[in-house]
């Protein structure tokens, strides 16, 4: 018998995405805060770091989001109108949705910081708050290394 060629039956076509790493989804930090100027900054700081960053004026906002499945970290102030950082915190935990959580505050209160690691927060950081502190708090609440 001749052949005309190779047996194309044993030839697989060359992979052009072999070799190539796929890249990751970049976590979501949420970022929740009444303060508009802080809840941006914060936002702003987030995505300069390489993160996804959505923000929400309330509790309520982002409970009522597509985000909350979504999101990797959350990040919230304590003290807002309606549901605080903590309770916030709370709810999520009570309804399976165990966000890791980085609380911040204007008005440290040692109590108050002691309860909110007790129920599970992984940091509470007092305004004004260095980056780098913040950062260290999502770096060692993410499931693996951030962006």
């Amino acid at each position: 018998m001749l052949s005309n060629g190779p047996d194309r039956s044993a030839l697989k076509p060359p992979n052009p995405h072999e070799g190539v790493e796929v890249p990751k989804a970049k976590p979501l930090i949420s970022v929740v805060d009444d303060d508009e100027s802080m809840r941006e900054a914060v936002r702003g700081l987030m995505k300069s770091l390489g993160y996804t960053a959505e923000a929400f004026a309330s509790a309520e906002e982002f409970l009522h989001s597509r985000q909350v499945p979504r999101t990797s970290c959350l990040i919230a102030d304590v003290q807002m109108p309606g549901m605080t950082g903590l309770e916030l915190h709370r709810h999520l935990v009570g309804s399976g949705n165990k966000i890791p959580t980085i609380l911040i505050t204007a008005y440290p209160d040692d109590n108050a910081r002691e309860r909110a690691l007790g129920d599970g927060v992984a940091c509470y950081l007092s305004k004004p708050f260095d980056e780098n502190d913040l950062l260290a708090c999502i770096r060692s609440s993410l499931p693996s290394e951030g962006p």
